[in-house]
């Protein structure tokens, strides 16, 4: 895909509140509001794509916009962060309608069934129920999707498209046995050293350092994600 084509397409940018939890969505196409939108050419399906592990949706923007692309700018390709992945700035305003029922707090949403619980909030919330839906899942958002369809089967679900899934039961193989105690042992060293160096590291470090992880991702930072070097996201993305 053309790196030119790609700048042409606008990405907007919406911080909600999603199971009690502010969650950042990428939205790629005109429609940012599929409930009040009346127009003609209203779209009658959305792409969802739910992330791997960590869980930034600026980390997608390339392929969002190279998807949206591909199928003529025919229908919305949305990406939802993870619950606890990324927090908004300072200056952005989170969206939560005041009758939202899942504005309310999801038990242990941080863990792996609040993680489905989070998407499954939004899609009842933010997506109309006639909207057909094509989910696309990376990694462990691949066992997520598969549970979307497990649990939700009144969702209007065409398709679920799997994208380098994550290994089931990891744990339980041979090299998981022996990782699986040394890295929740490692967590806890990681998310106190995070709070000792990068708590007190002023934004600006912060700032550049990504942009330098970024660029050597070939990713642009059309959306500064500094705040994921924040101890409470590293302590979720562990």
């Amino acid at each position: 895909m053309d790196s030119e084509i790609k700048e042409e397409i606008p990405l907007h940018e919406e911080y909600i509140l999603c199971g009690g939890v502010e969650t950042q969505v990428l939205k790629c196409g005109p429609w940012t509001d599929l409930f009040n939108d009346e127009s003609a050419h209203k779209p009658k399906l959305l792409i969802f794509v739910i992330t791997g592990n960590p869980g930034f949706s600026a980390f997608y923007a390339p392929f969002v916009k190279a998807l949206y692309s591909s199928i003529n700018r025919r229908f919305p390709v949305w990406v939802i962060s993870h619950a606890g992945h990324v927090l908004a700035p300072k200056d952005k305003k989170i969206l939560a309608a005041s009758d939202d029922p899942n504005a309310q707090e999801i038990e242990d949403i941080y863990g792996l069934r609040g993680q489905v619980e989070h998407k499954l909030a939004f899609l009842r919330t933010h997506v109309p129920k006639e909207t057909k839906l094509v989910l696309i899942g990376h990694s462990v958002g691949c066992y997520i999707s598969l549970q979307i369809l497990k649990h939700a089967p009144e969702l209007p679900i065409i398709r679920s498209i799997l994208l380098f899934p994550t290994i089931e039961r990891m744990s339980e193989s041979p090299n998981g046995r022996i990782a699986t105690p040394l890295l929740c042992w490692l967590r806890y060293a990681l998310y106190a050293s995070s709070y000792l160096l990068l708590k007190p590291c002023p934004e600006t470090v912060k700032s550049w350092f990504v942009r330098m992880i970024l660029q050597r991702m070939n990713l642009r930072g059309e959306f500064l994600v500094q705040n994921v070097l924040e101890p409470f996201c590293i302590g979720k993305h562990i």
